[in-house]
């Protein structure tokens, strides 16, 4: 999957202030390990019938393994070094357990990922060898609440640290609002018009959660659609404010001032791309992936990205601006054996 990247590598990193850190000062005592390269950039994709899709390109975030994880790893894996351990769960094909595990490791730590069955398709049975290469110690077991205890208990070791399903936490939700003020200062600047909609896809919750609460402090009256990609019971509309709630409880505590909540109106879910199962590829996903790799030379992947691409491409042909936050990083299906 490339060349795994060193210590070295991350600390030579881009330098870039977090916009949220200069509308909270105060957060700076939270640690934060430099990973990827901010900003990302935002790209025009013009769609059938002369509307414009507009796409946040998270998935070149770092190197060699970009995507939106990329984001809250930064604040989870602050400290991380030689002699600790990570542990982390996700399904078989987790791209939050690739994450972690190919930047736990760069930093000198042991990476341990619990993981559960899924159902696969051809990209993710590449992401799930990839996985493989990429973490210390794996251990599938059949069902996520085993997966999470499992990993709770090793977790309680000597310098080991838990990452929680998806990095949804509320200090991982930090890297997610930052990301809705780093948009908001491209929109600034005209690099692109204010997107109407935002749309994400919704699994853990924690990208979308992350991305109301940041456009909430900025004041942009931008919806975020999540496009569900996991079942109804994690992937819903409520859980994400709730989680957007905790993030903005995090900041108050820790800066002593008012967050603004993100309203019910601001965000929305739909199941429609969802396909019945994680994993699951369907056939608008497919077709809109095709579009993109066609008119862009853009890979998306079938869990994720293309099932939010679907959706986006919809709502962007009814004329009002939208934006497709691109997730997955291809290259570990692409620079990856089947």
């Amino acid at each position: 999957m490339g060349t795994t990247p060193t210590r070295a590598d991350i600390v030579a990193g881009d330098p870039f202030t977090p916009p949220l850190l200069l509308r909270f000062p105060a957060l700076a005592w939270v640690p934060r390990v430099r990973l990827g390269s901010f900003p990302t950039p935002v790209e025009p994709v013009a769609v059938p019938g002369g509307e414009v899709l507009w796409i946040k390109r998270d998935d070149l975030s770092a190197s060699p393994l970009g995507g939106n994880k990329v984001r809250a790893l930064e604040f989870l894996l602050s400290g991380v070094g030689r002699d600790d351990t990570v542990v982390t769960v996700g399904a078989r094909a987790s791209t939050h357990a690739l994450a972690t595990a190919t930047y736990a490791r760069a930093l000198g730590a042991r990476a341990v990922v619990w993981r559960w069955p899924q159902e696969s398709n051809a990209e993710s049975t590449r992401v799930a060898r990839a996985v493989e290469r990429a973490a210390s110690e794996i251990h599938d077991v059949v069902h996520p609440l085993q997966a999470m205890a499992a990993a709770w208990l090793a977790s309680l070791r000597p310098r080991t640290r838990l990452i929680a399903a998806g990095g949804t936490t509320p200090l991982g939700m930090l890297g997610h609002a930052n990301a809705a003020l780093e948009l908001t200062e491209q929109i600034a600047a005209g690099r692109l018009p204010a997107p109407a909609t935002v749309v994400v896809p919704l699994g853990s919750g924690g990208t979308a959660a992350g991305l109301a609460l940041g456009f909430a402090i900025a004041g942009v009256r931008t919806r975020v659609l999540g496009v569900a990609v996991a079942p109804r019971v994690v992937a819903n509309r409520r859980r994400v404010l709730r989680l957007a709630t905790r993030a903005a409880t995090l900041i108050e505590r820790s800066t002593g001032q008012v967050v603004p909540r993100p309203s019910p109106r601001a965000v929305a879910a739909t199941h429609e791309e969802y396909g019945g199962a994680y994993g699951r590829a369907t056939e608008a996903g497919r077709a809109a992936a095709r579009w993109l790799r066609a008119t862009a030379g853009i890979d998306v992947d079938a869990t994720y990205s293309a099932k939010a691409l679907a959706a986006a491409l919809r709502i962007a042909g009814d004329g009002a601006p939208t934006l497709f936050w691109l997730t997955f990083d291809a290259r570990s299906i692409l620079l990856s054996p089947a």
